[in-house]
């Protein structure tokens, strides 16, 4: 059976050392995965254009490949591929993907401003991806208000987990090993529900 094949897209500022990330790929290619974790350029102050040509690049290569194809974003990667989903091509459609904490302009970041709106609609996510789940908090302080279920997951008909009081799912949130996610990337999980399968 082929490996899985998995890209890994960071948000602003990008995943550091500490962050899941960064310890997912670390863990997917000791078990054999194929992964792609590519710097998003100029992630301080990032340009969506150039976002979405390099997106648009690792998925071409994602799909040079055979083995399952997965896509793992966090915070503004998420945003990335709700805004590109409708123009991946149908030859480069991945099997699953997890969108983990996207941010919503409630937020008011300026760096990300240029981000919205997505025009992202479910026949768009749909076409890019056989799966597609979203997982966030109540409290992430980068989509207040109605959060990112209500505000991302609803609208595009997402299949949802909430992790009560995880913050931003970063590192400060405490998640820098995450179990759960690795068990879901290599298709041992359905869901990412159960907040102590956090490791530290």
């Amino acid at each position: 059976m082929a490996k899985s094949r998995v890209l890994i897209l960071h948000g602003w500022q990008g995943s550091g050392p500490g962050h899941w990330q960064t310890w997912l790929a670390g863990r997917l290619r000791e078990a054999g995965a194929h992964v792609q974790y590519p710097e998003l350029p100029d992630c301080e102050v990032p340009c969506p254009d150039a976002w979405a040509a390099a997106l648009h690049r690792e998925v071409r290569a994602l799909a040079r490949g055979e083995g399952e194809r997965v896509v793992i974003a966090h915070s503004l990667g998420c945003v990335l591929w709700l805004r590109e989903a409708a123009a991946i091509r149908p030859e480069h459609r991945v099997d699953r993907v997890v969108l983990v904490a996207p941010p919503c302009p409630g937020a008011k970041v300026p760096e990300l401003a240029r981000f919205y709106p997505t025009g992202a609609d479910k026949a768009g996510i749909d076409s890019a991806a056989k799966h597609t789940r979203l997982v966030c908090a109540d409290d992430d302080a980068y989509c207040p208000g109605r959060g990112a279920a209500q505000h991302w997951g609803a609208p595009l008909e997402l299949v949802v987990d909430l992790l009560p009081g995880a913050g931003h799912l970063n590192v400060e949130a405490g998640y820098g090993a995450w179990p759960a996610m690795e068990a879901w990337a290599l298709g041992a999980a359905d869901a990412l529900t159960a907040r102590d399968s956090v490791g530290v």
